[in-house]
């Protein structure tokens, strides 16, 4: 609570800029996370960018989670959406509204990309009353601070892998999920394509949507050369839906993981490379 305090005395690109450094700085000190970018950098850019620029790219990578990491804890104070409306521009906020006129309920599918916290903050502040579906953080004081600050805007917590049928009801009783699928964690995946390498991927929100007929909505959030915060809805990703159901979940999975590596690659700056998001085997996925 000190640090959020702290962050609030001064001007907030004065905050963003200093753990921006910070972050940049941590880039010459992590060398397991900093070598782990650098690879997954290498393989995906292959071909298309020089190493120097890879290393470049690299350290900005970390300086722009810095930025968004000042940005987040700076903002756990806002508590209405005209103040987040001051850091955070939305556009096409007509295709949620659209999804949500259907009353199947929405997925909003979204990325550890830029100030991705901020995505449930909107959806809560703006009266969507989202479930955010998320892993629970080791740290026990920083995870109940977290569910905490999501209650007070509005939305509900669910840890992945629980309470699956009162999130179908949901779905059913028209209200919105907001889920990550960027990562690999241990739940129900199947391998789909993801930045050109085969990559296990969560299948959660995929299943429910075909299941029960949701929209599922693409939204993500990328800090602007000038600092403001832009949220991008997208319009409802097209399912397909034939007889066999293993075909469209994986189908489905790769449409919906496109909408990501697309948000990514037009920001690569600002996506977690130090994530190991090809660990993972054929073989090894939990079905």
């Amino acid at each position: 609570m000190t640090l959020i305090r702290l962050t609030n005395i001064f001007p907030r690109i004065w905050v963003i800029r200093f753990t921006g450094f910070l972050a940049w700085i941590a880039y010459f000190i992590f060398k397991d996370a900093r070598d782990i970018t650098l690879s997954n950098l290498k393989t995906v850019y292959a071909g298309e960018k020089t190493d120097e620029e890879v290393r470049a790219l690299a350290a900005k990578v970390f300086e722009m989670i810095g930025k968004n990491a000042g940005d987040i804890i700076r903002g756990l104070n806002i508590n209405d959406l005209e103040q987040l409306k001051k850091i955070v521009r939305i556009e096409g906020e007509e295709h949620l509204k659209q999804a949500m006129a259907k009353g199947k309920g929405v997925i909003a599918v979204t990325g550890h990309l830029g100030a991705f916290e901020f995505v449930g903050s909107f959806l809560g502040l703006a009266g969507y009353s989202p479930l955010i579906i998320g892993t629970a953080l080791k740290d026990e004081r920083l995870n109940r601070m977290l569910i905490e600050q999501r209650i007070s805007r509005g939305a509900e917590a669910i840890e992945r892998g629980k309470e699956t049928i009162k999130l179908v009801k949901a779905l059913k009783s028209g209200r919105l999920l907001a889920i990550l699928i960027d990562q690999d964690t241990r739940v129900k995946s199947r391998f789909v394509n993801f930045l050109g390498r085969p990559a296990a991927t969560p299948i959660g929100g995929t299943m429910m949507a075909q299941r029960t007929g949701a929209a599922v909505v693409p939204i993500y959030i990328t800090m602007q050369p000038d600092h403001t915060q832009l949220l991008r809805i997208y319009p409802e990703v097209v399912l397909q839906a034939t007889s066999d159901e293993e075909v469209d979940l994986i189908e489905n999975t790769q449409r919906i993981s496109d909408t990501t590596a697309h948000a990514i690659l037009e920001n690569p700056e600002q996506w977690v490379w130090m994530h190991e998001r090809w660990k993972t085997r054929p073989g090894e996925e939990i079905r």
